[in-house]
């Protein structure tokens, strides 16, 4: 289509949206366009248009509207996916369906422990009615923050921090509205008496519910969450080893309580660096501006704020005879490698009393400072959100915001991750953060470093380039520095789990049939390429 034939093509469905939606809730206006295409990301795009649907019904309109004019939408949840693109399509132009009106709580389910909702739902919104309505259940939460979508992560395939962290594979029953606007009912939804549509995940015949993540094959409306029941007994966790070749060792030992059942929830593992990004700013006086950041000012922090130079933390639920046991098994896995405590709310508001009433003491200020460090964790185990995690994407900020932390766009913070999936083993972790540390020195950035086990079997990496917007020359390093992580993770053996809009094509290769029948059965749901063109799959123009 020439530029011609698009624009007028775009004016008539901007006229078209209109009438089905109403003027208010389509917007071509110069600063909503402008704040939709801000981006912690190195590259961002502009869209054409707002919309502004409330219903699936008006979700279907805008589609049917979209495809007579051949005009390609970007649906968002919230727009909050942080390093990863934020609200921004992969293409300029696009038109931005915003779900976050439709932010119903359809349903609670108490005995069997889900919710449906949609894809406006914020984590603080859900946590809020759970609680609220005493049902007893703990939801899965991310670091995103509180206004951070529940669906949009999901169909991202983030993870949390309970023993539903996975959280694709805690969903279970979509709506989806397909680019010709039929609605799909995955697994038994399409029955319209099923009882099980919210409980049992695969139906009767094909599985369909991953064609609907990381892609552009159509827009979930609604989702089914697994929700967790509130255990009899909460333990949290939290360790530190004082070695950095302690990784290998220490993922090893926790290995095989994961593969036991012992450990049910994900485990964070994280490197000093990681934590002292949470915890406060990069030094830039104190190292005069150097970077990455010298060694000797790096340990002095690790010290002040009590900071191993591996940290993690996970919980233990269960019955109070299962904590017992499995804390047990912890202590027997991480004996003599480095400082393990064990807490829960009293023995938190114990610790907290300590630490004020000592703290002129070394030891009253070492046990503040641990607590300081585990506070926003603590709260992400129990499925409770927070902003603090947040607080890592001003790392590098030249200037210190205000707090408490606020959104990382108005901050004008850079992050990009590199996600690796690793098989849990301590000799594959040490293998990645070798080849990482090089590539993070080469481009003046430090390595900013967490491991998670989200499985028996596989663990996370996310590998965090914090970078201040405000320095053109930062980001175009931040964007080189991204560039090839990425693709020496890919070429050892490594490939990320996510990627941000400019990792989606390092992520591609010619004649890799799985991206070809991916294109395929894209092209059979959305022939013209209109939903989400160009995320993860190439654009169908490209094959």
């Amino acid at each position: 289509m020439n530029r011609s034939s698009h624009a007028d093509g775009l004016r008539e469905a901007i006229s078209g949206w209109t009438d089905a939606l109403g003027a208010d809730r389509v917007s071509t206006e110069e600063a909503v366009r402008e704040r939709l295409a801000r981006t912690t990301t190195t590259c961002g795009t502009r869209p054409a248009c707002v919309l502004y649907p409330t219903t699936t019904a008006e979700v279907q309109e805008v589609v049917c509207i979209a495809a007579a004019h051949g005009t390609v939408l970007y649906p968002i949840s919230r727009g909050k996916n942080w390093g990863y693109g934020d609200a921004c399509a992969p293409i300029d132009d696009a038109a931005i369906v915003d779900l976050s009106r439709m932010n119903r709580i359809i349903e609670v389910n108490t005995e069997l422990g889900y919710a449906v909702i949609e894809p406006g739902v914020s984590q603080q919104q859900l946590y809020e009615y759970l609680t609220e309505n005493r049902t007893g259940l703990w939801m899965d939460c991310t670091g995103a923050g509180t206004e951070a979508s529940l669906m949009g992560n999901t169909l991202d395939r983030g993870f949390g921090h309970t023993r539903y962290g996975d959280h694709v594979a805690t969903t279970c029953g979509m709506e989806v509205v397909l680019a010709d606007g039929r609605v799909l009912e995955t697994g038994f939804g399409h029955y319209s008496n099923a009882r099980t549509r919210h409980v049992y995940r695969y139906g009767v015949g094909p599985f369909l519910d991953g064609l609907f993540c990381q892609s552009g094959m159509g827009i979930v409306t609604r989702i089914g969450l697994w929700l967790m029941p509130e255990p009899e007994a909460f333990c949290c966790f939290a360790f530190t080893v004082p070695d950095y070749d302690d990784l290998a060792v220490l993922i090893d030992r926790l290995r095989p309580l994961r593969m036991q059942g012992i450990l049910s929830g994900a485990l964070h593992i994280g490197n000093d660096l990681r934590v002292l990004s949470n915890r406060t700013h990069y030094p830039w006086e104190e190292a005069n501006g150097i970077t990455p950041l010298p060694e000797p000012i790096r340990a002095r922090m690790r010290e002040e704020l009590a900071i191993g130079a591996w940290s993690g933390a996970s919980a233990l639920t269960g019955t109070r005879a299962q904590v017992r046991g499995a804390k047990r098994a912890v202590r027997r896995a991480l004996r003599g490698l480095g400082e393990l405590h064990f807490g829960n709310d009293r023995i938190i508001q114990w610790g907290s009393r300590f630490a004020q009433t000592f703290k002129w003491t070394r030891f009253g200020r070492r046990i503040g400072e641990q607590l300081t460090s585990l506070r926003p964790v603590y709260g992400l185990l129990k499925g409770i959100p927070n902003n603090e995690a947040l607080r890592g994407a001003e790392w590098r900020l030249r200037s210190h915001p205000a707090h408490p932390v606020g959104d990382p766009l108005d901050r004008n913070c850079g992050i990009l991750w590199a996600s690796p999936v690793l098989p849990l083993s301590g000799s594959h972790a040490a293998e990645v953060v070798g080849l990482a540390e090089p590539i993070y020195k080469e481009h003046g950035f430090e390595p900013l470093i967490t491991f998670t086990m989200i499985s028996e079997r596989a663990m996370m990496g996310v590998f965090t380039i914090a970078f201040d917007k405000g320095e053109s020359d930062e980001s175009n390093q931040a964007h080189a520095c991204y560039k090839a992580l990425i693709t020496s993770l890919i070429d050892a053996g490594y490939p990320p789990y996510r990627v941000s809009l400019e990792g989606m094509p390092l992520i591609r290769s010619a004649d890799d049939t799985f991206w070809d029948v991916a294109a395929e059965i894209k092209r059979a749901l959305d022939p013209k390429d209109i939903i989400a063109r160009g995320r993860y799959i190439p654009p169908l123009g490209d094959q």
